[in-house]
């Protein structure tokens, strides 16, 4: 993640370089309003992977978690201090 620039404003740009999908707000509701379908929720998943080092167990997902960029911001800083602190125990 780039100094100086929101979690939110990264996949934000995620979204729009990547999955091709304009999010208006990060409230957003994602898969009510359609713009994210079970591929796009895939390549979200892929995505997060590649660009935040994310891996996702599908067993333990709540779609509730990837609704919005503010719930999926939340998700990926969790999994991100979780991994930070893992590595700090090392």
């Amino acid at each position: 993640m780039s100094a100086g620039v929101s979690l939110e404003t990264e996949l934000a740009a995620l979204f729009a370089d990547e999955l091709h999908v304009t999010v208006p707000s990060v409230d957003t509701d994602l898969l009510a309003t359609g713009r994210l379908d079970s591929v796009g929720l895939v390549e979200l998943l892929l995505q997060l992977e590649r660009h935040f080092g994310v891996r996702v167990d599908i067993e333990r997902l709540e779609l509730d978690q990837l609704r919005s960029l503010a719930a999926i911001a939340t998700f990926v800083a969790a999994r991100l201090r979780r991994r930070a602190e893992g590595a700090a125990a090392d």
